[in-house]
């Protein structure tokens, strides 16, 4: 336990640091503390860098949706093909395609940087800029990976820095009184994720393995939260997808009064921007239920064992069965999950919250969420450590 916390320390001390490395000839002074709205409070829980000019300003969004896609198109293959797919490979594809959209990203986001330099060294200087954040990313993902072997929090730890910096700069800029209603909201919210992420359903399974007492306990569990705050996060990334899309179609056709139209309603602060947000929430949370939890290959291997759900014939029968409550599981956690985040978000445009406030109930959501599942983690290794080696 203490080696993993050191190395974690380390970790997230050198992710500290290249957050607050500028890129190559970044005009710093340009720059002031953003508001803290809903678009950058959520930004900032996969970049962190609230103004985005440092190493890190990307953050892991590039990573996230490679790895959905990745995940996407395994899981969309027969068994035996996901079966001869070595991880390896897997692994490899997935940082291809994360250097492939962190360049994209890369080449976009340059545009919108102050620099101070113009003309005939400007465009090198971009050059620079883009090597620098994609970099970055690449970085960021080493970090990660290291720390998923040797730390604890997994890839997640980041992540969990980003949120408590965020709420942290946003509790310091109020006032206590100010606080009432977004502190009631996150409390509530609070709760409503302590429920999910500890409750679960059980579907009973009949084990042909066991002939005693526990025969009548063993069940199939599924949380009522099957992902986690995961949706969340990687929501907040295809959120970008789009909006980078539409700035890349601006630099090619500026006068397009569409591609305006889009540009400016595309943000957190907006009505459409709002609905287009929950629903990628919506369909991701559900998405990641049915991907993950696979109801396919549980009904697979129920039949490949021999054991079955109580009162279902194996097979066609149970992967029917398995997919419905899955996919009744995954709506519910959809709901709830888009309700937290909905429902602050249009209190906002109502003019009832502040926007420096908007996003506290979500950060809080995330984070007793990314709490738990680490609270899980130190169980594990504090009962690993209880055993004692026979010699």
């Amino acid at each position: 336990m203490r080696d993993k916390l050191i190395f974690t320390w380390v970790i997230v001390f050198i992710y500290l640091l290249g957050r607050c490395l500028p890129l190559y000839g970044v005009d710093t002074s340009a720059y002031s503390i953003l508001p803290g709205n809903a678009e950058i409070l959520l930004m900032q829980v996969i970049g962190g860098d609230v103004n985005r000019y440092s190493l890190f300003a990307l953050g892991i969004s590039p990573y996230m949706i490679s790895s959905v896609l990745t995940q996407i198109v395994v899981s969309c293959r027969n068994p035996g093909s996901r079966a001869r797919t070595s991880p390896k490979k897997v692994n490899q594809a997935q940082i291809a395609l994360t250097f492939g959209f962190a360049l994209f990203q890369a080449v976009i986001h340059v545009q919108n940087l102050k620099f101070r330099v113009m003309d005939a060294e400007l465009f090198l200087t971009e050059l620079i800029c883009v090597a620098e954040m994609v970099t970055g990313v690449m970085t960021i993902l080493w970090l990660a990976g290291r720390n998923k072997k040797y730390g604890l929090g997994g890839q997640t730890v980041l992540i969990y820095i980003n949120i408590i910096d965020g709420m942290f700069t946003t509790l310091m800029g109020h006032r206590p009184e100010d606080l009432g209603v977004p502190l009631g909201v996150s409390l509530a919210v609070m709760v409503i994720m302590i429920i999910m992420e500890n409750g679960e359903k059980r579907i009973p399974v009949q084990r042909i393995s066991i002939h005693n007492i526990y025969a009548d306990k063993n069940y199939l569990a599924i949380k009522l939260n099957p992902v986690g705050v995961m949706p969340v996060m990687f929501s907040t990334a295809f959120f970008m997808l789009p909006q980078l899309i539409i700035t890349a179609l601006l630099f090619l056709f500026p006068e397009r009064e569409k591609l305006i139209w889009w540009k400016e309603n595309m943000v957190l602060t907006r009505p459409v921007g709002i609905g287009i947000y929950i629903l990628i929430l919506y369909l991701l949370t559900i998405g990641f239920s049915m991907i993950f939890i696979s109801p396919g290959d549980a009904a697979e291997q129920l039949l490949k064992s021999g054991d079955s759900i109580l009162n279902l014939h194996a097979g066609k029968d149970t992967q029917k069965y398995l997919t419905r409550e899955v996919l009744g599981i995954g709506v519910f956690s959809a709901t709830v999950m888009s309700l937290c985040l909905g429902v602050p978000m249009v209190l906002q445009l109502r003019g009832n919250l502040e926007r420096e406030l908007v996003m506290l109930p979500a950060s809080v959501m995330m984070l007793t969420s990314l709490w738990c599942s680490l609270y899980q983690e130190f169980l594990a290794i504090k009962s690993y450590e209880a055993y004692e080696p026979f010699i």
